[in-house]
């Protein structure tokens, strides 16, 4: 393979491989359902979370969801919300990957929680941002929702502590 082409071989894929990643970017969507305004509603199937503006109307954020055997729905509210928090790995994901440290302190690229996250109560599960981009719009998680840092940011202002979450399969 000549040069040239070994060039325009890497510039396609990579064109390919940015189509495929999921873009910081909320769009204002119509809606179907009864749910209030300030309503978070995650669709795991769609990987994809709304907030309810009004009725009819929301803005959407593409998300990574629960993996195969990690998912669940259920309505829950917003906890509680962090700047750059530190991330201890909750006992199914040291048990999967002892290798982790107890703590990754926030602001580490190593952190999976990005610049930001709520934590949702009744489990150990959060609306969180991510430093792994590319994982974003997959089945990835143990069961966070998991947003790019921009649409998190985003998200995190628009919300409060008490907010309700649904989220549907």
């Amino acid at each position: 393979m000549s040069l040239r082409m070994a060039v325009a071989a890497a510039t396609i894929g990579a064109g390919l491989l940015a189509a495929n990643t999921a873009q910081a970017r909320p769009e204002m969507v119509g809606v179907n359902g009864e749910y209030s305004p300030g309503t978070i509603v995650v669709k795991t199937g769609e990987r994809r979370l709304y907030l309810i503006l009004e009725t009819g109307r929301a803005v959407r954020y593409p998300v990574g969801v629960g993996k195969y055997g990690k998912q669940w729905a259920g309505t829950t509210r917003i906890s509680g919300k962090y700047r750059n928090p530190a991330w201890s790995p909750p006992a199914e994901v040291k048990r999967d990957k002892p290798q982790l440290p107890d703590v990754i302190p926030g602001g580490s690229p190593r952190n999976p929680m990005g610049v930001a996250a709520m934590t949702l109560a009744g489990g150990e599960y959060a609306i969180h941002g991510t430093n792994v981009p590319g994982s974003v719009g997959g089945f990835v998680s143990y069961g966070c929702i998991r947003m790019l840092n921009p649409d998190i940011t985003d998200l995190y202002e628009r919300v409060s502590i008490g907010t309700t979450v649904v989220v549907t399969r």
